[in-house]
């Protein structure tokens, strides 16, 4: 089998990497990132689905005390509502912080 190279999933030209029940939307050498964590699941058919997303802007300053780089947070119903909202703010707040 040939070797695959590892290429990180995207979302709106932007990364997506898991942790766990933690996602990390964006990039860490911008200004911004969304971390959304997954707080409920439920099984659907053999699958467990996110049922209940916390949705977090954050600063990725390391300057920044850790309670003080969120800038907004949100509870959404389920993982694409999360990351909807994560996408609109994080382009926003990067399309800010370039003008």
């Amino acid at each position: 089998m040939a070797t695959e190279s590892k290429k990180p999933l995207l979302y709106k030209g932007r990364p997506l990497m898991r942790k766990d029940n933690v996602i990390y939307y964006g990039s860490m050498a911008d200004p911004y990132i969304v971390m959304m964590q997954i707080l409920e699941t439920q099984k659907v058919g053999n699958e467990e689905v996110a049922t209940k997303v916390s949705v977090q802007l954050q600063l990725t300053d390391p300057n920044v005390k850790p309670r003080d780089r969120v800038t907004k947070r949100s509870e959404k119903d389920g993982i694409f509502s999360a990351l909807d909202v994560g996408s609109v703010w994080l382009t926003r707040a990067l399309n800010a912080g370039s003008k």
